[in-house]
């Protein structure tokens, strides 16, 4: 058999015609992906970098320039058990990611970023004092904090999920990633948000 007949060794997922090392866990491309929310695009980096060694932490606002992905397996880690342990978090989201794409036939990546942009909430509220009485008032939510609400929700869901049960951690993130990027009202983050609108709706 001559070499041109020889078989071509198999590719990553989504990696046609794309170098190896652009690819996120050298696996998804996250290049294509499609934002449904406006607002929120513009503070969801898909970068295929998924540790940058704190290279945002000196300037204030830096970290939404960094990959949505790292700042998924941050937010996972402030918890008493994982707190610090990068590594084993980087595991647990890329092994979640392998399932999310097994049970979806979708990039992870794409799943992530609709799982946030569903989990962030539009609207909560303040507390404003009159005269020694606390009332609370229903206010707009900065694009920015949205994202960071709902990659709280989704870690939180998460470790609820988790911790304590038979559910290993990757099982419960895949399904707390596909539930709000379907908009599953059961699952957590969804559940959250849903929660703090229906609040600041009674507050208008």
């Amino acid at each position: 058999m001559s070499e041109s007949d020889a078989p071509e060794p198999d590719q990553p997922a989504g990696s046609d015609d794309v170098d190896v090392d652009a690819l996120l866990f050298t696996r998804w491309d996250a290049s294509d992906i499609v934002y449904s929310d406006p607002s929120t695009e513009r503070y969801i980096n898909t970068t295929p970098v998924a540790h940058t060694m704190g290279r945002h932490s000196s300037k204030q606002f830096k970290k939404s320039e960094i990959s949505i992905v790292e700042r998924l397996i941050n937010r996972l880690m402030r918890t008493e058990e994982n707190t610090g342990k990068k590594q084993m978090t980087t595991k647990i989201v890329r092994n979640a990611f392998e399932i999310v794409n097994d049970r979806t036939d979708e990039n992870p990546v794409q799943v992530l970023v609709e799982a946030v942009e569903n989990a962030a909430p539009r609207e909560e509220t303040v507390r404003l004092k009159y005269g020694g009485i606390s009332v609370p008032k229903a206010v707009d939510v900065a694009p920015q904090r949205r994202v960071d609400q709902a990659l709280k929700f989704l870690a939180e869901g998460t470790y609820q999920g988790s911790f304590k049960t038979s559910t290993p951690v990757e099982e419960a993130l895949a399904k707390q990633l596909i539930g709000a990027a379907n908009y599953d009202v059961q699952a957590y983050a969804v559940n959250q948000k849903e929660e703090k609108e229906r609040v600041a709706a009674a507050a208008r």
